[in-house]
């Protein structure tokens, strides 16, 4: 399924397929190993031997209570579990419009939620009740099987079928009595005479809040089966039943869209086979739904902004009139059609270590000046102690400890020309790194076999399942070790020898976060970066009533930076092509749902005055961090690292707009501490002068260096990007000197560094 031979282009050309094992070995023995996770795998049913993914869309199922909420887009599905008017112990189904959101009272506002726990339709049966069970089986990257049981010893009387963007919401009656319930409430049920098709019986079903919904019975024996009003909260069927019920919201009522839920009534999507393969500047993916019911019926799915906006032309001709709002993500299109292919034509295939463009590339040639000013500030951050920054007991500061020395050597031995400072400075960042690769760090490594993947030991330790920010739990797993990726990926550029012995620890890395293939046994696919949704997801095992979320758009852009840079150093074709069209699909959804310049249509109109929306959730997005409110944490989480790959996901539209809305005019200046840096190098992304001059003045405070940074990399990447010629500050002769006093102290850290 993922592991496929290249294909040809239209061209002639091999295309570059991007979901191939990297390996399929175990992690490297220095990495230990335990059968035990803290977080039980609730009501799991392992039908095979696969690791079970935990950052996605139905976690909540297995997690805590199982009855929080699970976004398929535009639905959500959650156990009633006895809540609510209904009292029901079926899966309950919501959609949300804009018009049902709650706003901070703020403006712009601060949040804005979707409500939780609407009931609208509820697929359940008379055999559930207090003692039911709910299970999971068949947990994919895109979706899941969820059964609800009479009780935890009984076979499932109903199972659902959840896929990512499922136009129906559909359960599957094993010799059961369907019970169709609301809490909301009925207010007319009308049995549609006409059947849409041979074997499918039809109800339209009007609820007290004036919203139509669709429900459609498909029986395994061809027998119709009649379903009986009891009460305005309770539809029954009038036998048992085997076959198929499947719901849907029509929106506005209107036969145009409800034509279309007749062509598709009676086949439904069980999973997804995923493909995809580069081409140089070009890159494409395929979901292709696996599909059960009536095989002769195309399935009806819900696509997203991003998607209609990279459809091939086959798959765009598919798409219907029916748009039902996502919760976060604008409005979902209806689309008749078994498979979607999406295309990227700007792949940023060119993308480097160095200061980089979309529209000049990398950008490799300094001024003398610049070059002098880059190796003085070099020599000074090298002197510093990278052992003591980098062993630390978290790995996120650790790995941006780690990528900061490294940055700071590309800098000096690239651009700057200093190649014996730099060989001095990867000596002492090889020492550091090896902490790592030999596990002897405070709280080391391990793959534990529950779940699934290599996590922190953290927790196991101190019992908190927030030592560093979750790791143990699987939060973050793509911010922290790409930092890793990156360092390794500069390591190995200025010494190829030092791969052979350290590639399959940092394999192992990537294999954990973003594995591409499912024929891996040791990791689930793709654990953070989401196919779907076009972005990845941040929180692990982690029960939540809002769904997963994320918090930094930024760190998330740089993994598949790192991942494109560790394929182009080693040689691996795939994983270079898949982490340029992960980045490629990056800077589409940021745009979208992220980073919001005025024009986004996605967003609130009220909301997008925040430009990012701070925490985005599945069901809601908060203007706040996780850490604090102050605003250079809000936009900057949006900002670090400034890196090559900045200039492709943070477009220069949204930079300026973000900029005069709250740093200009000496704003920034009233900003303390390492923010301040990163926001003075966001700005070289539209203003590289003032960049430069900030960074380069006499007297600076390293102080307004954030840990994670460094003010080497910051004055290479202001001078690249000034020489690159941004819209507004031309390149010409720029950064000719350096302050004497600066060089006089680089000279004496050398001395120390040598």
């Amino acid at each position: 399924m993922y592991n496929q031979a290249p294909l040809p282009s239209d061209s002639g050309v091999v295309s570059q397929e991007i979901f191939i094992p990297i390996d399929t070995s175990a992690p490297p023995s220095a990495i230990g190993s335990r059968p035990d996770h803290p977080v039980p795998r609730e009501g799991i049913v392992d039908r095979s031997t696969s690791p079970i993914p935990t950052n996605k869309f139905y976690a909540n199922f297995f997690l805590g209570a199982q009855n929080q909420g699970s976004w398929t887009h535009p639905y959500s599905v959650s156990w009633a579990k006895g809540s609510g008017n209904a009292k029901s112990w079926g899966l309950s189904v919501s959609h949300i419009d804009a018009n049902q959101r709650a706003y901070a009272p703020n403006n712009p506002a601060s949040y804005y939620i979707n409500p939780i726990g609407i009931q609208s339709i509820i697929i359940s049966a008379s055999e559930l009740g207090s003692t039911t069970a709910l299970t999971t089986d068949s947990l994919t990257a895109f979706s899941v099987e969820v059964n609800l049981s009479v009780d935890s010893g009984s076979s499932p009387v109903i199972s659902y079928p959840l896929v990512q963007g499922m136009g129906f919401v559909t359960g599957i009656y094993h010799d059961s009595t369907p019970l169709i319930q609301s809490s909301v409430l009925f207010r007319q049920v009308t049995r549609i005479s006409d059947s849409p098709k041979s074997g499918v019986f039809k109800y339209k079903i009007l609820l007290e809040d004036g919203n139509t919904w669709l429900l459609y019975i498909s029986s395994a024996k061809g027998v119709q089966l009649d379903l009986q009003v009891l009460n305005s909260s309770i539809i029954q069927g009038s036998s048992k039943f085997t076959g198929v019920i499947q719901v849907a919201k029509n929106p506005g009522d209107t036969f145009d869209r409800e034509s279309k839920y007749d062509v598709a009534a009676g086949a439904y999507p069980t999973a997804v086979e995923i493909s995809g393969s580069v081409n140089g500047k070009s890159g494409n993916y395929s979901l292709q739904w696996i599909k059960a019911g009536i095989s002769s019926v195309t399935l009806l799915m819900f696509a997203l902004p991003h998607h209609l906006q990279s459809f091939d032309t086959s798959t765009s001709n598919s798409k219907t009139s029916i748009q039902l709002q996502a919760t976060t993500k604008g409005l979902a299109t209806g689309v008749l059609a078994d498979s979607w292919t999406m295309i990227e034509n700007n792949l940023p295939d060119d993308l480097g270590f160095a200061p980089w463009t979309p529209s000049l590339g990398s950008l490799t040639q300094l001024s003398s000046g610049a070059k002098r000013a880059v190796i003085d500030s070099g020599t000074i951050e090298l002197s510093q102690d990278i052992d003591s920054q980098t062993n630390l007991d978290s790995m996120y500061f650790s790995g941006k400890a780690l990528a900061k020395f490294a940055s700071i050597i590309y800098a000096v031995n690239d651009l700057g020309g200093d190649v014996a400072l730099a060989q001095a400075g990867l000596a002492k960042l090889k020492t550091a790194f090896s902490v790592f690769t030999q596990n002897i760090q405070k709280y080391p490594l391990v793959y534990e076999s529950a779940w699934g993947g290599i996590v922190s030991s953290g927790a196991y330790v101190t019992g908190d399942a927030g030592q560093d920010f979750g790791n143990t739990y699987y939060n973050d797993h793509h911010f922290h070790y790409g930092y890793f990726i990156f360092t390794a990926a500069v390591i190995g550029y200025l010494d190829p020898s030092w791969l052979p012995v350290n590639r399959g620890w940092v394999n192992s890395l990537i294999r954990d976060a973003s594995n591409p293939s499912t024929s891996d046994p040791y990791f689930p696919f793709s654990r953070s970066f989401d196919w779907y949704h076009g972005h990845s997801w941040a929180k692990g095992l982690f029960e939540s009533a809002d769904g997963k979320d994320e918090e930094s758009s930024s760190e998330d852009a740089f993994f598949s930076y790192a991942l494109k840079m560790w394929g182009k150093v080693t040689g691996d074709a795939s994983t270079e092509a898949r982490g340029n069209l992960m980045l490629s699909i990056l800077s589409r959804t940021l745009d979208n749902y992220f980073l919001m310049a005025s024009n986004n249509t996605n967003q609130p109109a009220n909301f997008i005055g925040n430009k990012v929306t701070g925490i985005l959730f599945e069901n809601k997005a908060d203007h706040a961090t996780y850490f604090g409110l102050n605003t250079e944490y809000i936009q900057g989480i949006h900002m670090i690292p400034i890196n090559p790959s900045s200039a492709l996901t943070r477009q220069r539209h949204f930079v300026s707009e973000e900029w005069d809305t709250y740093f200009s005019n000496g704003r920034v200046d009233q900003v303390v501490g390492g923010w301040k840096g990163i926001l003075y190098a966001n700005l070289a992304l539209i203003d590289p002068s003032t960049s430069w001059n900030f960074f380069s003045q006499q007297n600076f405070d390293f102080g307004w260096i954030d840990g994670g940074a460094s003010r080497t990399w910051y004055l290479a990447y202001a001078a690249g990007e000034y020489f690159g010629g941004s819209p507004l500050f031309g390149g010409n002769s720029l950064l000719t000197s350096v302050p004497s006093t600066w060089r006089s102290i680089g000279r004496e850290a050398a001395q120390l560094l040598r």
